[in-house]
Protein backbone atom coordinates (compact mmCIF):
# COMPACT_ATOMS: atom_id res chain seq x y z
CA UNK A 1 0.00 0.00 0.00
CA UNK A 2 1.25 3.21 -1.16
CA UNK A 3 1.82 6.42 1.16
CA UNK A 4 0.56 9.74 -0.41
CA UNK A 5 1.25 13.22 1.34
CA UNK A 6 -1.04 15.74 0.67
CA UNK A 7 -0.46 19.81 1.70
CA UNK A 8 -3.65 21.79 2.01
CA UNK A 9 -5.46 18.87 2.81
CA UNK A 10 -8.62 20.43 4.85
CA UNK A 11 -10.29 22.25 1.97
CA UNK A 12 -10.49 22.38 -1.95
CA UNK A 13 -8.27 20.35 -4.60
CA UNK A 14 -6.57 19.17 -1.75
CA UNK A 15 -9.35 17.32 0.20
CA UNK A 16 -11.02 16.38 -3.05
CA UNK A 17 -7.65 14.62 -3.48
CA UNK A 18 -7.50 13.25 -0.16
CA UNK A 19 -10.81 11.81 -0.78
CA UNK A 20 -10.28 10.19 -3.88
CA UNK A 21 -7.07 8.50 -3.31
CA UNK A 22 -8.51 7.18 0.25
CA UNK A 23 -10.97 5.48 -2.00
CA UNK A 24 -8.04 4.37 -4.03
CA UNK A 25 -6.33 2.66 -1.03
CA UNK A 26 -3.49 5.16 -0.21
CA UNK A 27 -2.57 5.25 3.18
CA UNK A 28 -2.30 9.40 3.75
CA UNK A 29 -0.60 12.23 5.66
CA UNK A 30 -2.77 14.50 5.80
CA UNK A 31 -1.33 18.39 6.35
CA UNK A 32 -2.73 21.68 7.30
CA UNK A 33 -3.08 24.52 9.65
CA UNK A 34 -6.88 24.10 10.64
CA UNK A 35 -6.24 21.52 13.18
CA UNK A 36 -9.98 21.02 14.53
CA UNK A 37 -10.98 20.68 10.43
CA UNK A 38 -7.81 18.17 10.32
CA UNK A 39 -8.88 16.14 12.70
CA UNK A 40 -12.57 16.07 11.37
CA UNK A 41 -10.81 14.87 8.09
CA UNK A 42 -8.40 12.49 9.48
CA UNK A 43 -11.60 10.75 11.12
CA UNK A 44 -14.11 10.53 8.64
CA UNK A 45 -11.13 9.29 6.15
CA UNK A 46 -10.13 6.60 8.61
CA UNK A 47 -13.07 4.57 8.01
CA UNK A 48 -11.21 3.78 4.38
CA UNK A 49 -8.09 4.10 5.25
CA UNK A 50 -5.26 4.75 7.39
CA UNK A 51 -4.31 8.54 8.09
CA UNK A 52 -1.74 10.38 9.99
CA UNK A 53 -2.08 13.95 10.13
CA UNK A 54 0.52 16.76 10.39
CA UNK A 55 -0.65 19.97 11.37
CA UNK A 56 2.13 22.71 10.44
CA UNK A 57 2.49 26.10 8.21
CA UNK A 58 4.85 25.31 5.53
CA UNK A 59 5.89 28.98 5.44
CA UNK A 60 8.06 28.32 8.39
CA UNK A 61 11.03 26.02 8.21
CA UNK A 62 10.97 25.21 11.91
CA UNK A 63 7.61 23.87 11.75
CA UNK A 64 8.12 21.71 8.90
CA UNK A 65 10.64 20.41 9.92
CA UNK A 66 9.84 19.21 13.66
CA UNK A 67 6.42 18.06 12.01
CA UNK A 68 8.23 15.73 10.13
CA UNK A 69 10.68 14.85 13.07
CA UNK A 70 7.65 13.83 14.43
CA UNK A 71 6.22 11.03 11.91
CA UNK A 72 6.38 7.63 13.01
CA UNK A 73 9.07 5.28 12.04
CA UNK A 74 6.44 3.31 9.97
CA UNK A 75 5.14 7.07 8.12
CA UNK A 76 8.56 8.38 7.22
CA UNK A 77 8.63 6.34 3.46
CA UNK A 78 6.49 8.61 1.27
CA UNK A 79 5.41 7.01 -1.88
CA UNK A 80 3.69 10.30 -3.31
CA UNK A 81 4.15 13.93 -2.73
CA UNK A 82 1.30 16.10 -3.42
CA UNK A 83 2.17 20.04 -3.26
CA UNK A 84 -1.10 21.74 -3.37
CA UNK A 85 -1.25 24.06 -0.38
CA UNK A 86 -0.72 28.08 -1.52
CA UNK A 87 -2.57 31.11 -1.49
CA UNK A 88 -3.73 34.23 -2.84
CA UNK A 89 -3.90 37.35 -1.50
CA UNK A 90 -4.87 40.49 -2.75
CA UNK A 91 -5.92 41.83 -6.71
CA UNK A 92 -4.00 45.33 -6.29
CA UNK A 93 -1.54 46.62 -8.74
CA UNK A 94 2.10 46.43 -7.42
CA UNK A 95 2.30 50.33 -6.71
CA UNK A 96 -0.46 49.73 -4.26
CA UNK A 97 0.17 45.82 -3.44
CA UNK A 98 0.29 44.86 0.36
CA UNK A 99 4.02 43.22 1.62
CA UNK A 100 2.26 41.32 3.77
CA UNK A 101 -0.06 39.68 1.28
CA UNK A 102 3.78 39.58 -1.17
CA UNK A 103 5.42 37.54 1.98
CA UNK A 104 2.17 35.41 2.42
CA UNK A 105 2.31 34.23 -1.20
CA UNK A 106 5.80 34.12 -1.87
CA UNK A 107 6.53 32.18 1.61
CA UNK A 108 3.66 29.76 0.96
CA UNK A 109 3.42 29.01 -2.85
CA UNK A 110 7.23 28.77 -3.40
CA UNK A 111 9.43 28.67 -0.25
CA UNK A 112 6.77 26.06 2.00
CA UNK A 113 6.30 24.40 -1.44
CA UNK A 114 10.42 23.84 -1.21
CA UNK A 115 10.71 23.30 2.69
CA UNK A 116 7.86 20.10 2.20
CA UNK A 117 10.06 18.99 -0.97
CA UNK A 118 13.63 18.90 0.83
CA UNK A 119 12.04 16.58 3.88
CA UNK A 120 10.93 14.26 1.33
CA UNK A 121 12.66 14.25 -1.40
CA UNK A 122 16.38 12.46 0.24
CA UNK A 123 14.00 9.37 1.27
CA UNK A 124 12.80 9.08 -2.57
CA UNK A 125 16.26 9.21 -3.96
CA UNK A 126 17.50 7.01 -1.54
CA UNK A 127 14.70 4.01 -2.59
CA UNK A 128 15.03 5.17 -6.24
CA UNK A 129 11.26 5.76 -6.74
CA UNK A 130 8.66 8.53 -5.62
CA UNK A 131 6.44 10.67 -7.46
CA UNK A 132 5.67 14.62 -6.76
CA UNK A 133 2.88 16.76 -8.06
CA UNK A 134 2.81 20.42 -7.94
CA UNK A 135 0.07 22.17 -8.43
CA UNK A 136 0.76 25.56 -9.98
CA UNK A 137 -1.77 27.20 -12.06
CA UNK A 138 -2.58 28.42 -15.55
CA UNK A 139 -1.22 31.96 -13.97
CA UNK A 140 2.02 31.08 -14.59
CA UNK A 141 1.02 30.77 -18.24
CA UNK A 142 0.23 34.62 -18.74
CA UNK A 143 0.96 37.28 -16.13
CA UNK A 144 -2.36 39.45 -15.33
CA UNK A 145 -2.45 42.76 -14.53
CA UNK A 146 -3.07 43.51 -10.53
CA UNK A 147 -2.13 39.87 -9.83
CA UNK A 148 1.84 40.25 -10.64
CA UNK A 149 3.36 38.98 -7.66
CA UNK A 150 0.99 35.56 -7.69
CA UNK A 151 1.54 34.87 -11.04
CA UNK A 152 5.33 35.18 -10.25
CA UNK A 153 4.77 32.88 -7.38
CA UNK A 154 3.13 30.00 -9.46
CA UNK A 155 6.16 30.65 -12.44
CA UNK A 156 8.21 29.82 -9.32
CA UNK A 157 6.87 26.71 -9.06
CA UNK A 158 7.05 25.72 -13.03
CA UNK A 159 10.49 26.15 -12.93
CA UNK A 160 11.01 23.89 -9.74
CA UNK A 161 9.43 21.23 -11.36
CA UNK A 162 11.27 21.74 -14.28
CA UNK A 163 14.10 21.83 -12.05
CA UNK A 164 13.24 18.58 -10.16
CA UNK A 165 12.66 16.76 -13.37
CA UNK A 166 16.36 17.31 -14.31
CA UNK A 167 17.67 16.56 -11.21
CA UNK A 168 15.55 13.64 -9.88
CA UNK A 169 14.70 11.56 -12.68
CA UNK A 170 17.48 9.49 -13.09
CA UNK A 171 16.72 8.32 -9.40
CA UNK A 172 13.06 6.98 -10.26
CA UNK A 173 11.39 9.85 -8.97
CA UNK A 174 8.85 11.23 -11.48
CA UNK A 175 7.67 14.64 -11.03
CA UNK A 176 4.14 16.17 -12.48
CA UNK A 177 3.36 19.86 -12.65
CA UNK A 178 -0.52 20.44 -12.98
CA UNK A 179 -1.36 24.03 -13.71
CA UNK A 180 -5.35 24.54 -13.24
CA UNK A 181 -7.64 27.20 -14.13
CA UNK A 182 -10.41 28.77 -12.67
CA UNK A 183 -11.57 26.01 -9.83
CA UNK A 184 -14.38 27.25 -7.80
CA UNK A 185 -12.73 26.55 -4.23
CA UNK A 186 -11.75 28.86 -1.53
CA UNK A 187 -9.50 30.44 -3.51
CA UNK A 188 -10.71 33.70 -4.03
CA UNK A 189 -12.76 33.84 -0.66
CA UNK A 190 -8.90 33.98 0.65
CA UNK A 191 -7.99 36.28 -2.01
CA UNK A 192 -10.43 38.96 -1.60
CA UNK A 193 -9.96 38.81 2.21
CA UNK A 194 -13.02 37.05 3.36
CA UNK A 195 -15.65 38.95 0.84
CA UNK A 196 -17.98 36.05 -0.17
CA UNK A 197 -20.33 38.39 -2.38
CA UNK A 198 -17.12 39.39 -4.40
CA UNK A 199 -15.56 35.91 -4.39
CA UNK A 200 -18.92 34.73 -6.00
CA UNK A 201 -18.69 36.87 -9.11
CA UNK A 202 -15.41 34.95 -10.31
CA UNK A 203 -17.55 32.31 -11.11
CA UNK A 204 -20.79 33.76 -12.29
CA UNK A 205 -21.69 32.77 -15.40
CA UNK A 206 -20.02 29.63 -16.26
CA UNK A 207 -19.13 27.01 -15.39
CA UNK A 208 -16.03 26.35 -13.20
CA UNK A 209 -13.92 23.67 -12.96
CA UNK A 210 -14.33 21.50 -9.44
CA UNK A 211 -11.97 20.32 -6.86
CA UNK A 212 -12.84 16.86 -7.64
CA UNK A 213 -11.82 17.61 -11.36
CA UNK A 214 -8.50 18.25 -10.16
CA UNK A 215 -8.27 15.04 -8.14
CA UNK A 216 -9.31 13.09 -10.80
CA UNK A 217 -5.94 14.42 -12.95
CA UNK A 218 -3.61 13.98 -9.85
CA UNK A 219 -5.17 10.18 -9.42
CA UNK A 220 -4.77 9.66 -13.04
CA UNK A 221 -1.09 11.20 -13.10
CA UNK A 222 0.21 8.96 -10.36
CA UNK A 223 -1.86 5.49 -10.80
CA UNK A 224 -0.21 5.60 -14.65
CA UNK A 225 2.20 2.63 -15.45
CA UNK A 226 5.60 2.81 -13.82
CA UNK A 227 7.23 3.69 -17.63
CA UNK A 228 5.04 6.83 -18.11
CA UNK A 229 5.76 9.68 -16.53
CA UNK A 230 2.96 13.28 -17.25
CA UNK A 231 5.19 15.93 -17.09
CA UNK A 232 2.90 19.11 -17.21
CA UNK A 233 -0.66 18.81 -17.47
CA UNK A 234 -3.12 21.97 -18.53
CA UNK A 235 -6.46 22.14 -17.27
CA UNK A 236 -9.42 24.43 -17.95
CA UNK A 237 -13.09 24.93 -17.97
CA UNK A 238 -14.81 24.71 -21.21
CA UNK A 239 -15.59 28.21 -20.60
CA UNK A 240 -12.33 29.78 -20.18
CA UNK A 241 -9.81 29.92 -23.42
CA UNK A 242 -6.61 31.71 -21.30
CA UNK A 243 -5.97 32.94 -17.79
CA UNK A 244 -7.53 36.61 -18.38
CA UNK A 245 -10.42 35.32 -21.00
CA UNK A 246 -13.51 33.22 -19.79
CA UNK A 247 -17.00 33.39 -22.06
CA UNK A 248 -19.52 34.19 -19.45
CA UNK A 249 -23.65 33.37 -20.27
Amino acid sequence: MKTALITGATSGIGKATAELLAKQGFRLILCGRRTEVLDQLKTELSEHTETFSLNFDQRYFEEVQKAFESLPVDWKEIDVLINNAGNAHGLESLIDGNISDWDMMLDGNVKGLLYVSKMIMPGMKQRNSGHIVNISSVAARQTYANGVVYCASKKAVDVISDGMRLELTEFGIKVTNIQPGAVETEFSKVRFKGDEDRAKTVYKGYDALRAEDIADAIAYCINAPTHVMISDLTIYPSAQSEPRTIHRK
